[in-house]
């Protein structure tokens, strides 16, 4: 997804605050969507905990992330968006999924 922001010029103030009220409306419910697809994402931890368990793989897996961060920085810089806060953000999210994993591993010993 292309950044396609275009400089708006406004008719009064109103119609600033107008603009204001609606674009941040608009990000509130595109958090919203990020924290579900962030959900979604964290919900498959105890399959792939489990699958990486049986296999006999450690839950870091270098060469996923390394080939995640490869992906990250494409799509970054084909959409203008800052490749090293991308990298964190996919930090977080990978650093979430391995806790989760953790935890799911750690619950399978103690039953």
């Amino acid at each position: 997804m292309k950044n396609n922001y275009k400089l708006k010029s406004f008719k009064d103030k109103k119609d600033a605050e107008k603009v204001l009220l609606d674009s941040r409306k608009r990000i509130d419910e595109i958090d919203n969507e990020i924290f579900d697809l962030i959900c979604q994402r964290t919900s498959f931890a105890m399959d792939i905990a489990l699958a990486k368990d049986y296999i006999g793989m450690p839950v870091y897996d270098k060469k996923r992330e390394d080939s995640i961060h490869k992906k990250i920085e494409k799509l970054s810089e084909k959409n203008h968006i800052d490749v090293d806060i991308s990298n964190q953000i996919m930090d977080m999210l990978t650093t979430l999924s391995k806790n989760e994993q953790k935890e799911i591993l750690r619950r399978n010993v103690n039953g």
